[in-house]
């Protein structure tokens, strides 16, 4: 890489980690290259992305920023994982080292919060933003359900009663 494009993707990457819900740092030694390809398109179908950085220029765009604590994580082979929601990253990346014993969760950081390996873990188990959107959704609806149903039944029961005598009639 030259200066310029160094400077370049520190900038970006600055960006990156003031504008990102959660971050998570892991060992990838080992991963295969498909393995890899598929790891990323699972992320991306998350919503999230991997990126593979050299851990100086890593260092050097975590200065200034609310993770700047978790500069100890870059040694070795490295790779970072984003995304806005703060539980889609370390989700995605816990299930896929699950299935591959290579890839190894070393922590992240979740805004000015740093977090180890247990940490991120406990976070990946935490429902994303739209599952607790649907669970609140559900929560609010269940009582409106129960209220119009309640309201509604001594109106249909008038209605039978009406119903009935008008048989009454008709039949007589």
């Amino acid at each position: 890489m030259e200066r310029a494009e160094k400077r370049e993707f520190v900038t970006e990457l600055n960006e990156v980690f003031k504008a990102s819900g959660s971050v998570v740092v892991a060992h990838y030694a080992g991963v295969t290259v498909a393995q890899m390809n598929d790891f990323r398109s699972k992320m991306r179908a998350a919503g999230g992305t991997v990126r593979v950085a050299k851990n100086r220029l890593a260092k050097i765009a975590l200065q200034g920023t609310e993770s700047e604590g978790m500069t100890d994580l870059f040694k070795g082979q490295t790779l970072i994982a984003y995304s806005t929601d703060p539980v889609t990253a370390p989700k995605v990346v816990v299930d896929f080292a699950k299935t591959n014993d290579k890839l190894v969760v070393l922590g992240g950081a979740m805004g000015t919060t740093t977090l180890n390996a247990e940490g991120v873990k406990s976070l990946a188990t935490l429902p994303s933003l739209d599952e607790l959107r649907a669970k609140l959704l559900g929560l609010l609806n269940a009582p409106a359900t129960r209220v119009a149903t309640v309201v509604a039944a001594p109106a249909s029961q008038l209605a039978r009663v009406f119903s009935a005598y008008a048989k009454k009639d008709e039949a007589a």
